[in-house]
């Protein structure tokens, strides 16, 4: 017996669960099933300890040209307004200062240019900049036994929001599963996916399932069943696996250093664990991993479909990797993992932060990390640095690299705008109601100014 629906949703992380809320609550779409091949909800990326818990603002992420962090500012304040809204007691996640932090002269310049000329400070009202004595009034440890002859400035905020994006998923997927006609099957793995005359019709292992429209949020799994139904040329992956390392509580929030602009991965930065501020986690590593799944043989193959073993595949990694900023920086990656040498390797990158952290005092966070996947363009053989949409008239394949979580309810809006259009003038998008129960929560500057100077505190978990 085939299940119908009007829409079904591959992938449960946060991407998927956060379209499966938007559509459950502000369509009138009414058969919907979310579909996940891992025995729980966000069980993969979206768990805590497979991401950094950062709600990217674009505020401290130095990387990030103005345009970019106009475009992910809306997105972060989306997810931050549902999180004011429905827990207020914290439990999905917490709320602390945070900071970009520059030492030296040259990384000064450059923060106090990006902060006065180049728009940061009037793009976010809450953002500070701050010298070395309020520096060590919010996070002591990042001044203490530093030259004090060295300039230091930071950057700083109090919407430093740590989350559990897995806790969110399962929020998101619950509050779903209450309304009539979505149903959610977990332990279920979708092994094809074809078009209809109709729309879809996918097999799992738990029975066959047709719909009218189709959306795969399965992270990097995304582009290897968009490429077994046609779509998808011109486009591969880099898998990135991050790591972590663990130590006390160095830091009362989360203190990020200057990010090199020409690379799509984080700087190391230090931040309070969102469940115990007593744990202070530094990364993420980034390496470079011939899997789909951190940790998972069976998804090596899965790359390899991905990756395509063609010509233009080859030329564009060994094009992306010659380039003399990221070739260096992967090969250092990769002794990070190493026992031992790979901690004693580390403790620079947290010494630039907490400069008295000592070896004895990190220690490598064993089963931490997951994968990012990275877009590769084939066609024009470089490293895409934003989030990879494959859109057609009833099907939409996302690959999201970070901040994809940070923005997942804003991909949702839009993707549940253009399934709206795609399925036909029976159905509306409650858009108001969406922006309602979402962005309308977010505390603005001139509405928060309380709040902003007890967030200057060292610490706001309750």
């Amino acid at each position: 017996m085939t299940e119908q629906y009007d829409l079904v949703i591959v992938g449960g992380g946060i991407s998927g669960a956060s379209l499966l809320y938007t559509v459950a609550n502000f369509t009138d779409i009414e058969k919907i099933a979310l579909v996940e091949k891992e025995s729980e909800i966000a069980a993969i990326n979206s768990h805590h300890t497979n991401n950094s818990q950062t709600l990217h603002f674009g505020d401290i992420e130095t990387n990030y040209t103005l345009e970019k962090a106009e475009q992910v500012k809306e997105g972060a304040e989306m997810l931050a307004g549902y999180l004011e809204n429905v827990d207020p007691d914290r439990e999905l996640h917490s709320k602390r200062s945070k900071m970009v932090l520059a030492v030296g002269d040259e990384e000064v310049q450059s923060l106090e240019d990006r902060y006065y000329e180049e728009g940061f400070g009037d793009l976010f009202p809450k953002l500070d900049a701050i010298d070395r004595d309020e520096i060590a009034e919010i996070e002591p440890k990042v001044v203490e036994g530093r030259d004090p002859t060295e300039e230091m400035l930071a950057l700083q905020t109090p919407d430093g929001y740590v989350v559990d994006y897995g806790d969110v998923s399962h929020s998101f997927v619950e509050d779903a599963k209450e309304i009539d006609g979505v149903d959610v099957f977990t332990g279920t793995e979708v092994t094809q996916m074809d078009d209809t005359e109709d729309g879809y019709i996918f097999q799992t292992d738990a029975g066959w399932f047709e719909s009218d429209a189709a959306v795969v949020a399965a992270g990097s799994h995304s582009l290897q069943i968009a490429k077994e139904m046609g779509y998808g040329e011109g486009m591969s992956l880099l898998p990135v696996a991050g790591s972590f390392f663990l130590a006390d509580d160095f830091l009362n929030g989360k203190v990020y250093t200057l990010q090199m602009k020409k690379l799509p991965f984080a700087a190391v930065h230090g931040d309070a664990d969102v469940h115990d501020d007593s744990v202070t986690r530094f990364g993420p590593t980034a390496k470079l991993v011939p899997a789909l799944e951190r940790g998972e043989l069976s998804t090596v193959s899965d790359f390899f479909d991905v990756f395509g073993l063609n010509v233009h595949s080859f030329l564009s990694y060994a094009n992306i990797l010659a380039d003399r900023i990221l070739l260096p920086y992967v090969l250092k990656n990769l002794v990070y993992d190493l026992p031992e040498v790979g901690k004693r390797a580390f403790l620079p990158h947290v010494q630039k932060v907490v400069p008295t952290a000592e070896l004895d005092d990190i220690d490598r966070a064993k089963g931490y990390g997951g994968v990012r996947p990275q877009i590769v363009d084939t066609e024009n053989k470089t490293l895409d640095m934003g989030e990879a949409k494959i859109t057609d008239d009833d099907v939409i394949f996302n690959i999201t690299p970070s901040p994809g979580a940070s923005t997942s309810l804003k991909n949702a809006m839009r993707d549940t705008e253009h399934l709206v259009e795609a399925l036909g003038d029976d159905y509306e998008f409650d858009k108001e109601g969406f922006r309602s129960a979402t962005i309308e929560h977010f505390p603005h500057a001139e509405t928060a100014d309380e709040d902003d100077e007890q967030a200057k505190a060292p610490a706001q978990d309750d």
